[in-house]
């Protein structure tokens, strides 16, 4: 996985191409590299590290030229060295690419090579590709035609950007399974695997689909299939500004999009919550409405924090519209064969619309003759395009790798699919409208809990050393007990877990001393006395006891070391609450322990290989 980017037009390359990988560098940052084409020559630079110790290395080089490409890696063939950044070539030098994805066949093609004589530097599959054309090129002398038949012999997936020492006029892009999109300029063209690459440039760009390539020179640009058959792409409209994609006052983006959370969060109901009907309407749902009534059973996937998310969901639809639902890993649902039914609906949750697993396990159902949904955030995004319907996030660009504003969206998404199938069914129009009005609230007791950021931040100064910690939730705030530790993993680096509260005596028990902090989400509900209980068990045993709890709330009080208070609203809604406080409290002890935020280790944000 990767970020790439690309540029052909009449200015300056390099300046273009390493702005772009600042932009992109959130897709993957252990590696970054260049190739730029002056007409004569193409010259790469390449190394192991971040982007910025790239630019520093050509910050005193000249490398002029109006053809370029640029990279940033996230290794998964070969660690993360000079040799095996990005782009590659063949034997002869003439062939440049960046690529994302993996080629599943690459150590069948690198076989079948190396006995023609053909030899390697790197450990990728990338530079098998790049070899794999070379050879094709020399047999075949035609750039396009070489990758045509290249990309028809490889399997597995890829998002590609390609240049030609012997064509100096021409850029060759191509997709399957990992996105690619053009932007259109004014005499310019730029490639690039997201469009916040793209933005500061132009707002007109062209979605490439599976097994699409594009072909673009200064003069204009064709798109066709890789088995030669032309395409008429359709052009779409950035919906973005450049703004959201930069940190303004903040320190990192993942506080930016922390605080942002009150304005997401609206804008995700935005037109599509009805107070008064008690309702909810959600136009990107009027294709498959009969059949959402009919349904006799709902599938939830997605993967890491959007299969929390998802959990969520299953609370909140069985309970407002009493249908069966189901919450599935997608990267274990697609490779087993699940008994899935005509009549069955099944909702794929991803962020970026691209999240390899769940897009394969939409298709997976799809085979099986249900209708698929996304709820995703990126427009044109391959989910929102392949889905039979679906409900946009309208969350902005989520730079930080650690999903914040997208979770709290993708459950505001998932409230309004509950109003809206509840009220088809069950749902009285008293409890319709009371559901609708603490929806609407949501946003102004976000920003309540963002005004109290200064004590959680001294919460997790006191934190900041420990080495495990335990996060207990019961009911529909078990979900948030799973994703507040995921949190504090992926940026912090330390272990946590996640458990139902009463799985506590199970197991997890026997970890509490005097040395582990216990979080415990414990709002006043139907089952607020069993979570007393369990916070008592703790106590008993001496673990240190941070509690979410409802505003006023003093029997928690007496009981917790720490207590973070978050408003009062409707049950099936605290989650969207108590995830707030985690996620600060994960930021700050990860900024104490001196961690990157934005990029914590091994991990990318969109994951588009298996």
């Amino acid at each position: 996985m990767c970020g790439i980017i690309g540029y052909i037009g009449s200015r300056e390359a390099l300046p273009i191409v390493l702005e772009g990988l600042r932009n992109l560098e959130y897709r993957g940052y252990d590696s970054a590299g260049i190739a730029i084409g002056d007409g004569r020559t193409i010259r790469i630079r390449k190394r192991a590290g971040k982007v910025a110790q790239l630019a520093a290395d050509l910050e005193h080089e000249h490398l002029p030229g109006t053809l370029g490409i640029g990279h940033t890696r996230w290794a998964t063939h070969g660690e993360p060295t000079d040799i095996n950044a990005h782009p590659h070539t063949d034997r002869a030098g003439r062939i440049v690419l960046i690529h994302n994805g993996i080629i599943e066949n690459y150590a069948v093609l690198k076989t079948q090579l190396e006995r023609e004589g053909y030899t390697f530097r790197s450990e990728t599959d990338t530079e098998v590709l790049a070899v794999f054309i070379g050879m094709l090129y020399d047999r075949l002398g035609d750039f396009e035609l070489a990758v045509r038949t290249a990309l028809q012999e490889v399997e597995g997936t890829f998002g590609l950007a390609i240049l030609s020492s012997d064509d100096p006029d021409c850029l060759i892009a191509a997709r399957r399974g990992s996105p690619i999109v053009l932007g259109i300029g004014d005499g310019e063209y730029i490639v690039a695997s997201d469009a916040s690459a793209i933005v500061a440039h132009t707002r007109r760009v062209v979605y490439l689909r599976d097994d699409e390539m594009a072909i673009l020179r200064r003069d204009g640009y064709v798109t066709k299939t890789i088995s030669d058959e032309f395409i008429s792409p359709e052009i779409h409209e950035l919906d973005f500004e450049l703004e959201q994609i930069q940190r303004g006052n903040f320190p990192h983006f993942m506080l930016k999009e922390i605080f942002e959370q009150p304005a997401t969060f609206r804008d995700s109901i935005r037109g599509r919550l009805l107070v008064e009907q008690g309702n909810a309407k959600l136009g990107g749902l009027t294709p498959v409405a009969d059949k959402l009534r009919a349904a006799r059973r709902i599938i939830l996937t997605g993967c890491g924090t959007s299969w929390h998310s998802a959990l969520v969901g299953e609370y909140i639809i069985e309970q407002l519209a009493r249908i069966p639902v189901e919450v599935e890993y997608a990267s274990e649902l697609r490779y087993r064969n699940p008994v899935i039914y005509p009549d069955d609906i099944v909702i794929g949750i991803s962020q970026s619309g691209e999240t390899i697993d769940t897009l394969a396990a939409l298709r997976e159902a799809k085979l099986k003759g249900a209708t698929i949904l996304g709820i995703v955030n990126v427009v044109g995004s391959t989910i929102a395009r392949e889905t039979d319907a679906g409900v946009y996030l309208h969350a902005g660009p989520e730079i930080g790798v650690a999903s914040t504003k997208a979770f709290t969206s993708q459950l505001a998404v998932l409230a309004l699919l509950g109003l809206y199938l509840g009220r088809q069914r069950d749902l009285s129009p008293s409890e319709g409208r009371h559901l609708a009005k603490e929806l609407s609230a949501i946003p102004d007791r976000i920003a309540r809990i963002l005004d109290n950021a200064a004590a959680i931040e001294r919460i997790a100064l006191e934190y900041a050393d420990s080495t495990n910690a335990l996060y207990l939730g019961r009911g529909v705030n078990y979900p948030v007990a799973l994703e507040g530790a995921l949190k504090l993993k992926e940026i912090s680096y330390v272990h946590a877990e996640g458990y139902p509260a009463a799985e506590m005596k199970h197991g997890p028990i026997a970890l509490i001393d005097r040395n582990m902090p216990v979080v415990f989400i414990a709002t006043r509900d139907d089952i607020y006395d069993k979570i007393v209980s369990n916070i008592q068990e703790v106590k008993a045993r001496r673990g240190r006891i941070i509690a979410i709890a409802t505003e006023g709330d003093e029997r928690i009080a007496e009981l917790a070391d720490h207590v973070i208070s978050v408003p009062a609203t409707h049950p099936l809604l605290t989650p969207i609450l108590t995830t707030i406080p985690l996620q600060l409290l994960a930021y700050y002890i990860a900024v104490a322990r001196g961690c990157d935020v934005d990029k914590p280790r091994n991990l990318a944000k969109s994951v588009t290989v298996e």
